[in-house]
């Protein structure tokens, strides 16, 4: 048998825990990123293999496209009105803002 004790791991633990914690605040800050978004982006990584995110990437591009489709026919839409009341002769009246 020995004399000595173990060394304490748990002390040794948590302060692992807490320098990884002050590098992790640092580098989410310093990316702009909140608590809440990193824990997302963690848990995606965990859950979802790496095919999976590339697909779900993917089709959040096709979600951005086609909200940018259905935006630039909505402005198509009230520029065409503006030309058609223009050329109606209707007045526009502007109004100043602050």
């Amino acid at each position: 048998m020995t004399d000595q004790q173990p060394p304490d791991r748990t002390a040794e633990l948590e302060a692992r825990i807490a320098s990884l914690e002050r590098g992790r605040w640092r580098t989410t800050v310093d990316e702009g990123r909140s608590g809440i978004e990193t824990a997302f982006w963690a848990t995606v990584h965990t859950i979802f293999p790496e095919e999976a995110r590339k697909h779900l990437k993917v089709a959040g591009r096709e979600q951005l496209l086609a909200a940018r489709v259905y935006l630039d026919r909505w402005i198509a839409r009230l520029d065409e009105e503006e030309k058609e009341a223009e050329a109606n002769g209707r007045p526009h009246e502007k109004i100043e803002v602050e």
